[in-house]
């Protein structure tokens, strides 16, 4: 009996290290819902060749947003076996300034609410098939604090500490989650931002794309609850 092809949810989808996930998730031979707040994005990026994507919109700092998606997702293929939470932000700067206080309830609520908003929200179809691996993305630099970077370390450090408590909490029911903690990731974007760093030590999108499927994949089955640093 042919086992059903795997279902997997990417926010983020068209950015630099969305795509490179969605690439080598398509590779590997899921069928891939692509979720953005515009959802042409993902037609201009990846085009309509294959049968295998979908691109849903999703606004993932809305509740209703995520469950909206999730619930399509659901219906259209029957099953979840995978979510990869990869819409994020950055930006730094004084903790006195005009704007922290605009910055921090930004990034804890892209960052940080929209990992919890999208778990709280396909969990429960993981559990009911007691199966699915979530993967967040956090940060090495919101291992410890950092200055002018108040914001973003908090936002990122409660992504890891989300994935190792949503990880306890589901381990007996099939579900595992796990985070990546990447530094630097060598993007167009931030080439312009730095252009006098050494992109020698940054890491491509599709390295990390390889390391976040190996956490989705059951060659992972027994790792759970960990945070990977990439």
């Amino acid at each position: 009996m042919t086992s059903p092809i795997k279902v997997a949810l990417v926010t983020g989808a068209s950015g630099a290290l969305g795509s490179a996930v969605v690439m080598h998730l398509l590779d590997q031979g899921y069928q891939v819902v692509a979720l953005e707040r515009r959802p042409e994005k993902i037609q201009e990026r990846f085009g309509d060749a294959n049968a295998r994507l979908l691109a849903l919109a999703c606004d993932v700092t809305d509740t209703a947003s995520c469950k909206a998606a999730c619930a399509e997702a659901t219906q259209r293929f029957g099953r979840i076996d995978v979510l990869c939470n990869i819409a994020g932000g950055f930006s730094m700067g004084p903790s006195i300034a005009e704007d922290a206080i605009a910055q921090y309830e930004h990034l804890m609520a892209l960052n940080a609410g929209s990992v919890f908003k999208m778990m709280h929200c396909v969990v429960p179809t993981m559990v009911a098939q007691r199966a699915g691996s979530i993967v967040n993305v956090g940060a090495q630099s919101a291992l410890t604090g950092q200055a002018s970077m108040t914001a973003y370390c908090a936002s990122k450090s409660a992504v890891i500490r989300m994935t190792e408590s949503f990880a306890a909490e589901f381990k007996s029911q099939g579900v595992r989650v796990n985070c990546v903690l990447p530094r630097t990731i060598d993007t167009p974007q931030n080439r312009k931002d730095m252009p006098d760093a050494d992109f020698t030590q940054w890491t491509s999108p599709e390295k990390i794309a390889q390391t976040m499927g190996f956490l989705a994949s059951e060659q992972s089955a027994a790792v759970n609850g960990a945070s990977v640093a990439v």
